[in-house]
């Protein structure tokens, strides 16, 4: 009995795959500790292959870059888009979107390595078109600066925390339990998943 053949992915489902790959091993070394051939041994292709697609390592980082950018200011752009009910605090909806991004630690992680890469002048120029687009789409809501900035900021604090692993550390007792409880709230539980 012969098997079905395996359907040929796409070019734009083997590009997927490799951004999905990159993500992951981007997210475990940051740009400068994750090579080409790490990305590619994580999507079980050839380095060249990877390097067919997108170049160099660099603009492969940028790419996984801009995606996690995007997909926060498009999480925020699909709660503006709905149709509140005037006494709903559209911060509120915000916020809630924000935290359903945390479960992705992979997401948060090539965040953080793509704000600490800003050395890179590439990189330094793409978080800062990622942030600011972000502070944009918030600035739709005609707030006050301010009221954006410190949104953010609150946002920023959460990813560290999530990068340290603050929340399946938080130990009533311990230094660090009264700022992680109060950062996260009611999201905490569904955030303290064991390392």
């Amino acid at each position: 009995m012969n098997a079905a053949p395996i359907p040929r992915m796409s070019a734009e489902d083997r590009r997927e795959l490799v951004l999905h790959a990159a993500t992951r091993a981007f997210a475990r070394g940051g740009f400068h500790g994750t090579s080409t051939d790490a990305v590619a041994k994580e999507a079980g292709v050839s380095q060249p292959y990877v390097v067919r697609i997108f170049g160099t390592k660099l603009e492969l980082f940028l790419a996984v870059f801009a995606r996690a950018s995007d997909q926060i200011r498009t999480a925020f752009e699909d709660v503006l888009a709905q149709d509140l009910a005037p006494d709903e605090d559209v911060w509120e909806h915000l916020g809630l979107a924000y935290g359903a991004l945390l479960t992705d630690r992979d997401f948060l992680q090539v965040l953080m390595h793509g704000f600490s890469a800003g050395g890179e002048p590439e990189i330094g120029a793409q978080a800062r078109a990622g942030m600011g687009a972000i502070y944009q789409t918030l600035m739709t809501t005609g707030c006050e600066p301010d009221r954006a900035k410190d949104f953010i900021a609150q946002g920023m604090l959460l990813n560290v925390m999530m990068s340290m692993h603050a929340p399946e550390h938080a130990v009533d007792g311990d230094d660090i339990f009264g700022l992680t409880t109060c950062a996260f709230g009611e999201m905490l539980p569904a955030l303290a998943v064991p390392d």
